[in-house]
Formats: structure tokens, C-alpha cells, sequence
């Protein structure tokens, strides 16, 4: 039975309120056509994991369907802040929301360990850093063998996640081009794993086979989104688009450009509107 499916049907079949999910990329890959259907299906109380929270995960909080956050650095890359996070967080709007901050390291292990169906991960940091103070999940274990003082955190295990990916082949093995972030760990800790691609490939002939991250069957659903990172880039597709991440520093600095930009380029998006926002980039 193929794999390959309309967006919303594969976010509706394999979505539930309250889950665990993961939306990983790195620097580009990042799988916003997949967060909008996500928010564009009203969806509630999720966990949202993440290493570097941008302004997908500013988009989810701003619409309230998130209840908490797990994540290392969060930011607007290259602008600043994350300004409907911080409102959240700081003024319960749209609602109260429950954040659990890591390193970058700290988030990498946990999803390894996830994926390797580990309770925690072990490994070496947190020493004299702050986190620990104000992270009750950050414990402390004691090497067997050495004896030496390891970190201890829980393991990462995602309901489902999301990544975006330049091709899929018929059988529904997933290719990634470029840099390469966690998106194969995260892939593996999770129980379910949802696929945007810029196209379907019969095959993946004369390319790498180092390439091919995740084979057909750790993939749940795959769906064609034509330009599904934007407006972060895809190697090979698209450049990135420096100026909507410009632009969302004022629009997520009012509550009200906010939701009217949400309203016009989400709710009432599709889609295919990806495809039309990488032409020119």
C-alpha cells in the first residue's frame, strides 16, 4: 500500500490532541507546511520538541495549541526574539504554556536515545552551567566503570514527527541532501513519522546511498508539499527567504498583525501556496 498521501489527511490520521511531536530541520528542511496543517486543523495541548525553536513553533504557540515546550535555543534566526513564545510565557497568551530548555547537546543524546529505545540519555555535560537549577528532568549518575559524574535527562520519544525532505522514492525511502541535522534520530524515537518531500523519484539512481536517511518502512505517510520548508530553504530547491524572517519580527510583535496574518497566510492557505511563495527565490 503506498505511503504517499495528501497533507491533511496525513496530519489527520496520525495526529491526536495531547500528543508528543516533533518538527525537526536544521537550518534548512524546516517542515512549516506541515506545522501550518497541524494549526489549520485545530489541534490542541501538544508537547512541541524541538532543538531550535523559530518561528514555525512561534506560529503553533501564537495559535494556542501548544501546552508546553521542549526545546535548547529558541529564536528568530538572525533577527531576535520569539515574540509570541515570550507573550506566552510571560503574559499567559494566548494561554500558559510549560517550557523545559536543554542544551543543544542535551536534546541530541535524547532523541539518540529515544532512538535506540533507551529510558535516558547519558552523557557528558551540564557541569557548571545553571540548567540543572531550574531543570528537575537534568539528574546526575555515576559511571559504573569509572566512576566519573555523567548528566542523566529523559529520553525523547515523540509521538509523531514531522520533517520535510528534498525527495522520496516510490517505495517510500526518504532522501535528504545538505546539512543534516537530527531529523533521522528524531524520526527513529518516534512512534509515527510524517514526511513532506519536493517530489516523488522512481528511484534514487546515481546518488549516494548514504543519502537515503530514513528507509520505507520507518516512514508512516509522505506527502508532496512543493516548497514545504519556506521560508527556510531546501539544498538543491530554494534559497532561503531572508526577508520573511525579517518581516515576522514586526508582524509577531502585535497580537492583532498577528492573527491577521495568520488568518490570510495559514487558515485560509493551502498547500499549494507554498509552491507559489519559493518562485523568485
Amino acid at each position: 500500500m503506498s505511503k504517499v498521501m495528501p497533507l491533511d489527511q496525513a496530519v489527520r490520521e496520525n495526529l491526536r490532541n495531547g500528543d508528543t511531536v516533533a518538527f525537526e530541520g536544521f537550518t534548512h528542511l524546516i517542515p512549516h507546511a506541515a506545522g501550518h496543517e497541524v494549526i489549520r486543523q485545530g489541534f490542541r495541548d501538544l508537547t512541541l520538541i524541538r532543538m531550535t525553536p523559530d518561528i514555525i513553533y512561534d506560529q503553533m504557540i501564537g495559535m494556542g495549541i501548544a501546552k508546553k515546550v521542549v526545546f535548547s535555543y529558541a529564536g528568530n534566526p538572525g533577527v531576535g526574539l520569539l515574540r509570541r513564545m515570550r507573550d506566552a510565557i510571560e503574559n499567559g497568551h494566548p494561554r500558559t504554556i510549560e517550557t523545559v530548555e536543554h542544551s543543544h547537546a542535551a536534546m541530541a543524546n535524547a532523541y539518540e536515545a529515544g532512538a535506540s529505545g533507551l529510558p535516558c540519555a547519558v552523557f557528558r555535560g551540564y557541569k557548571g552551567a545553571d540548567l540543572p537549577k531550574v531543570n528537575p528532568e537534568i539528574k546526575s549518575i555515576t559511571c559504573p566503570f569509572t566512576g566519573e559524574e555523567l548528566a542523566a535527562i529523559p529520553a525523547h520519544r515523540p509521538d509523531v514527527t514531522f520533517i520535510h525532505a528534498q525527495k522520496a522514492n516510490e517505495k517510500g525511502d526518504v532522501l535528504i541532501e545538505g546539512i543534516v541535522g537530527v531529523q533521522k534520530e528524531a524520526a527513529l524515537a518516534a512512534k509515527k513519522v510524517v514526511v513532506t518531500v519536493e517530489e516523488i523519484v522512481p528511484d534514487f539512481k546515481g546518488l549516494h546511498p548514504n543519502l537515503t536517511i530514513l528507509p520505507h518502512w520507518t516512514v508512516t505517510a509522505i506527502s508532496v508539499v512543493k516548497g514545504g520548508a519556506h521560508p527556510s530553504y531546501t539544498h538543491g530547491y530554494y534559497a532561503r527567504d531572508n526577508a520573511a524572517y525579517l518581516e515576522w519580527d514586526k508582524i509577531s510583535a502585535d497580537r492583532e498583525l498577528f492573527t491577521q496574518w495568520m488568518e490570510t497566510n495559514v487558515l485560509k492557505a493551502t498547500p499549494e501556496v507554498f509552491a507559489e511563495r519559493i518562485k523568485g527565490l
